[in-house]
């Protein structure tokens, strides 16, 4: 659209605020503000000013008919250890015909653990201090030895990052998947708009865009091309995860197996909650449906009920899932995409005659998607228990509750009860960390079966299975 065109159809909209300044600024600022509105799609913005904005604080959410929602359990806490033998063995087929690709969400700086740069930089491991992108990509990068077909991985970036991301890949040389399997592509981002709807302009020169949330992550895979590639190259399964969790199984033969056997078009898995006030959403029935309720939109008294000596309400949402991919097409194309949420925030921006505001309160509205608001859309939706020693230790904060240290003993217990397993005698104290640092590559075992294994090949010839390395 040419540049004139662009402004009359924010001034038909009733947004031609946004080029107020226009005429002050410089070549390079007008391309910039320009490229910016392009993005903007004004009839959305209109039908959310309409439904969250003008005439609403936020739909308020639906507790009724609200149910625990059934999952699978773990063989060892009473589940049939034949259906998860039947459901490794249908998701090994799986990644054998090379169906299966692996998508991280990773739009996220450091910011919150005191590191300048993108989270996946960020380093996590306890002795080789591996980032957050090497751990996921060796676990790939073993899926795909294990299987013989090596996976394409679909890594979702942001404005914020996708340069300095795709250069960190660059520089490690793709972690040894080549670049020809990593597809980088930039998350949406929505405008902030006024409490009047108005969008807000966080400069003269630029708009208040924000990424428009994980539940993005959908239809940006389509709007990249990522989807028609996975068409091309025969994958219909994928598995997503988030950046800031190394324990994560990027690529978990028996939920994609659990996901293919119940013909489902989205799968996730859960952890029983800790305790009611753990802040994981939850997994509901409603009316038929699942869906995550967040944990702050259930009320306390409900997240405290107790049925034969445990929470009713257990089955946590750690933001594990695996998609089809026509129901990727499906959320991000037609009629059942995603719902936007209203958030209230405090956004710097300029006023009318152009002097910066810095807001001490709320003043106006953030738009986001939530991924789990696919789950009522699915069909046959399955949820799986998973151990949280072994699948779940995110790092979101610089110090106490998920932060880098949790983390690092979260990881040195596994390691230890992998190695224990594999009849490794290993010292540890009585909540299992070891006296010493001590690391598995994912190369080396990325389960507690593949580090067995690896263990028996070390031990009989010891070059086959490097990837143990003691602290």
């Amino acid at each position: 659209m040419e540049t004139s065109q662009l402004i009359e159809s924010f001034n038909q909209a009733g947004q031609g605020h946004v080029f107020r300044f226009w005429n002050e600024l410089s070549p390079a600022e007008q391309a910039q503000l320009a490229d910016q509105a392009r993005e903007v799609d004004l009839s959305e913005v209109a039908r959310l000013n309409d439904m969250l904005v003008r005439n609403s604080k936020g739909a308020a959410v639906d507790l009724t008919d609200l149910e625990p929602a059934p999952f699978v359990s773990l063989p060892q806490n009473g589940g049939d250890a034949a259906q998860w033998s039947a459901a490794r063995a249908a998701g090994e087929e799986a990644l054998r015909a090379g169906r299966v690709a692996a998508f991280v969400v990773a739009g996220g700086q450091g910011t919150r653990l005191g590191y300048d740069g993108p989270k996946g930089t960020f380093k996590v491991t306890p002795v080789l201090q591996k980032p957050l992108f090497q751990v996921f990509a060796e676990k790939i990068l073993a899926a795909g030895r294990r299987y013989g077909k090596p996976l394409h991985w679909f890594v979702m970036t942001s404005h914020a990052n996708h340069a300095a991301t795709e250069a960190f890949f660059v520089e490690h040389s793709f972690f040894g998947l080549g670049a020809d399997r990593v597809h980088f592509f930039r998350q949406g981002r929505m405008p902030a708009v006024g409490f009047d709807g108005k969008i807000l302009l966080e400069t003269k020169s630029s708009l208040a865009l924000s990424p428009d949330g994980h539940g993005g992550s959908l239809r940006a895979l389509d709007r990249s091309g990522a989807l028609e590639l996975m068409r091309r190259e025969g994958i219909d399964v994928l598995s997503y995860f988030q950046v800031d969790n190394p324990l994560v199984r990027c690529i978990d033969p028996t939920f994609i197996g659990f996901h293919l056997r119940a013909g489902a078009e989205m799968s996730s898995k859960m952890i029983p909650k800790a305790y009611p006030e753990e802040k994981v959403g939850v997994f509901c029935s409603q009316r038929g449906k699942q869906l995550v309720i967040e944990y702050s939109d259930l009320p306390m008294e409900r997240q405290r009920e107790v049925a034969d000596g445990r929470l009713r309400f257990i089955a946590g949402s750690i933001a594990i899932h695996v998609f089809n991919r026509s129901f990727i097409e499906r959320m991000a194309r037609g009629a059942d995409a995603l719902p936007f949420h209203r958030a209230d925030k405090k956004i710097p921006c300029v006023a009318a005659d152009g002097s910066p505001v810095k807001p001490e309160k709320a003043n106006g509205v953030k738009f986001e998607l939530f991924v789990f608001d696919a789950l009522p859309f699915a069909s046959n939706a399955v949820t799986i228990e998973t151990p949280r020693a072994d699948d779940f230790s995110p790092v979101k904060n610089a110090d106490g509750v998920d932060s880098p240290q949790t983390c690092r003993d979260d990881q040195l217990r596994q390691f230890v009860r992998w190695l224990r397993a594999a009849g490794v005698p290993v010292a540890a104290d009585s909540t299992g960390l070891p006296p010493f640092a001590l690391e598995v590559s994912p190369l080396f075992g990325d389960d507690e079966a593949s580090c067995a294994a690896s263990w028996r090949a070390l031990a009989a010839k010891p070059a086959v299975a490097p990837g143990l390395v003691l602290g």
